[in-house]
Parts: C-alpha cells; sequence; structure tokens
C-alpha cells in the first residue's frame, strides 16, 4: 500500500471566535505550542482523542514527527495545570492515502451495484399481504451504512480477479449479496424487539411503528425469503454456511443475555458472542462468493479469514462508539449496551484497573447509579485505549489475509474498509 499521512482536525471554541476543522500535522511541542498561543480565549476543547487519560492520547512517532493513534500499549498525555473543559466527542482521525482515490475507494467500485440492492431486495419481499410488505421493507429503504453488502461483493470480485483473471461478478454472488444484507437486517429487527429499541437509523424502529408482533413476524418473513434465494442456487455447501449464520445469531443473542463470573472466560465470552453476532454472517458471506467463483480451498479460507476479522473489528469499534460517539452520528441511542446490561471491550478492560466493575457486571448494572459509575470508570482508564487496540489488531489480521490475494482495485478496497471501518464514527 502507498504510504499515509495522519492529519489531526480540532476544534478551539472562544467567546469570540470558532476555529473549526483546522488540519494540522505536527510535533508534541508544536501541538502544545498552539493550545498556548490560544490558551487566553479557550473555553473548551474538542481534540481528535480526547486527552486526560479519556480516551487514547497523542503518541509522537519519532521518524516522522508526526502524530499517530496510540493503537499500541497504554500512552498518555496531560497538558499540565491547564483547566480545560475537554469535550467527550471527538473528531475523526484521517488518513490519507496517496493512491488514487477512485482506485481504492470502495463505494464507487460499488456504488453501481448497491444502488440496485435496495429495490431487488423489495421484489424478493412483495409480499400479496400489503402488512407484511410494508413491515419487512421497512428497513430497506436506502439509509443504511451497507457495509456487508460492500465487503461481500468486493470479496467476490478480488476473488474472481485471482482466480480466473475477471473480476465479473457472477448472478450467484449477487444473491449472496443480498442475502447478507436481508439476514443482517432481518437480525437487527429482532434485536430491536429484544431491546425495545425506539430508533433505529435516525428513525423510529420498526417495533414502534408497527408493534413487537409484526416486527417479529415480518423478520422471520425476511429470513424465509433470503433463504428461498439461496436454496434456488442449488448448492448445499452455500446453504449449509448461510445456515450456520442464522444458528450463530440465534445463539449469540442467548450468549449476550448471561456472563460468566471468571474475569477470563468472560472475555472469552465476550469474543466468542462478537462473533457469532457479528462475524460470522460477513465472514461466512465472504467464503460463500468464494465458492460460487470456483476458488480453491485456500482462497476460500482467505475470504473467510478477511470477513471473520473485520467483522470482529467491526463490532469492537461500535462497542467503543457506544461510548463516545452522538446520537445524531450513530443514528440510535449511545449508551444503550450499559443500560442494557451488557459488559463489552472497554468495560472488561476497565475492570482490570477497577475491578469494583465486577460486581456491577454480574448485577447487569441494574443498581441505582451502576450506568454511570460504568461509564466513569471506563473514561479514567484505558478501556477505550485498549479497546482500539484490539481492534486494530483484528483489522490488521483481515489486511495479512487479504493480501495473499492477486492485486487488484477490489483487494485495495477492502483493505481501505478496514482502515474506514478503525476510523469511523457511526
Amino acid at each position: 500500500m502507498a504510504g499515509a499521512i495522519y492529519t489531526c482536525p480540532y476544534v478551539i471554541l472562544s467567546s469570540r471566535k470558532n476555529f473549526t476543522c483546522r488540519n494540522f500535522s505536527l510535533g508534541l511541542r508544536e501541538f502544545e505550542a498552539v493550545c498556548k498561543r490560544h490558551a487566553s480565549s479557550i473555553r473548551s476543547s474538542s481534540v481528535n482523542f480526547v486527552l486526560k487519560n479519556r480516551l487514547p492520547a497523542f503518541q509522537l512517532d519519532p521518524c516522522e514527527r508526526r502524530f499517530s493513534c496510540a493503537f499500541a500499549g497504554r500512552v498518555r498525555h496531560s497538558l499540565g495545570e491547564w483547566n480545560w473543559s475537554l469535550s467527550r466527542q471527538c473528531c475523526r482521525f484521517s488518513t490519507y492515502s496517496y493512491t488514487e482515490k477512485t482506485h481504492m475507494d470502495p463505494h464507487s467500485l460499488t456504488e453501481t451495484h448497491l444502488s440496485q440492492l435496495c429495490e431487488t431486495i423489495k421484489k424478493e419481499l412483495n409480499s400479496s399481504i400489503k402488512p407484511l410488505r410494508d413491515v419487512s421493507q421497512y428497513y430497506f429503504d436506502g439509509q443504511g451504512k451497507y457495509i456487508r453488502p460492500m465487503i461481500v461483493l468486493l470479496t467476490a470480485e478480488a476473488c474472481n480477479t485471482h482466480t480466473s483473471k475477471n473480476r465479473k461478478i457472477l448472478p450467484s454472488q449477487t444473491t449472496v449479496v443480498m442475502v447478507s444484507e436481508m439476514i443482517h437486517t432481518a437480525s437487527l429487527v429482532h434485536d430491536d424487539v429484544i431491546d425495545g429499541a425506539d430508533t433505529r437509523r435516525g428513525k423510529t424502529s420498526v417495533n414502534k411503528m408497527f408493534g413487537e408482533r409484526m416486527s417479529v413476524l415480518a423478520a422471520d418473513y425476511i429470513l424465509a425469503c433470503a433463504s428461498q434465494a439461496l436454496a434456488k442456487l442449488g448448492n448445499s455447501e452455500v446453504v449449509e454456511l448461510l445456515a450456520r449464520v442464522v444458528d450463530d445469531l440465534v445463539k449469540g443473542e442467548f450468549m449476550q443475555l448471561g456472563s460468566k463470573e471468571n474475569p477470563d472466560e468472560r472475555f472469552n465470552h465476550y469474543l466468542e458472542k462478537t462473533y457469532k453476532k457479528t462475524a460470522s454472517l460477513i465472514a461466512c458471506c465472504c467464503k460463500a462468493v468464494a465458492v460460487f467463483g470456483d476458488c480453491d480451498p485456500e482462497v476460500q479460507e482467505i475470504a473467510f479469514q478477511y470477513g471473520r476479522n473485520i467483522g470482529m473489528a467491526f463490532q469492537v469499534v461500535d462497542d467503543i462508539l457506544d461510548f463516545i460517539a452522538s446520537e445524531g452520528e450513530m443514528g440510535k441511542p449511545t449508551a444503550t449496551d450499559l443500560r442494557l446490561g451488557l459488559a463489552t471491550a472497554p468495560v472488561l478492560f476497565a475492570c482490570e484497573q477497577y475491578p469494583d466493575l465486577n460486581a456491577l457486571i454480574m448485577r447487569r448494572f441494574k443498581g441505582p447509579n451502576d450506568v454511570e459509575e460504568a461509564r466513569e470508570a471506563v473514561y479514567k482508564s484505558d478501556g477505550i485505549a485498549r479497546s482500539y487496540t484490539l481492534a486494530s489488531q483484528y483489522a490488521k489480521e483481515a489486511v495479512k489475509q487479504i493480501n495473499k490475494l492477486s492485486s487488484s482495485s477490489q483487494r485495495d478496497a477492502l483493505i481501505t474498509i478496514t482502515q474506514q471501518i478503525l476510523q469511523r464514527r457511526k
């Protein structure tokens, strides 16, 4: 891959001026000088990663004298005695590649196929029963991130290029792309019912709009239609792969209902649950398109491992965003995991520094002040920094796997996606 530089957008708010989104790439001393220069007028500061132990701080690269994200290890930096009100809403950490954007941008490479995805799915869900049709099509409005079908589509083309030098996607692979989004959306509907969610993707959740009974039936209908589409392809190996995904989704949801008393078992429990609820779908769909591309078993395993690792990275970042992103960015309420009694990576890492969290975890944060106490412990600890490290490790492994394929724009776009997942704010 081409070299990349990091620039850090920052915001300084004052009573007289609003300096917004000024990009800089400075050494540590230069950064402190900038801050000191504006110290007299600073009211609050929102820096890429909030300082004073809230989030991963900055780590100076001695070679490039640029700031790089402290993904590895516990790195902290404080601005001494300055009494700053530091916002928890951190800015993005931006990566710029010298490679031409059109050759690596996953959205540019997939927009033609993905622009038709929702309409294709709606045709599959075109029930003669209007209420069922309305509920099942509710989330297929073009407002989703569609990260899963994008990954599966690019994996299909990258594997095709590697195997036959022809990246053209096959109809059977297109069906798997469609099914990946159908299964994912059905699981979202079930999740919203179980969690009693009020919003999803910036609008009223399906369960609040249509009621729980109709929502559950609609999700089941989406899964049924996805199964029929797969069955028509006549490949028993792929049917078994995708059946395993549904099995994992159900088991993962059950695992989420409980927790382990032993801290070591608890973290393994979290990782297994994360694989079943999130990574399994991406991994199995990536392998399925490799199967349809007549790829050899080694390439199928590469596709599976890429999907598995990027899925794990995606979910760990999602768990981080529940602590640091705003509701507007996420399109759904934040801090919901704690309120639902879920101990995710930031909490589990924080628990190593603050053992009192164990009691809160075991009672699923049901005490009067448990949620706020847990949030504060996470912010004081290096739980978010270590969670970013974990996500980065999975992303690195995903890149390692996909780099085994022949060079292509699609392969490079899959690498770009791993970067975007680590940087995402929604």
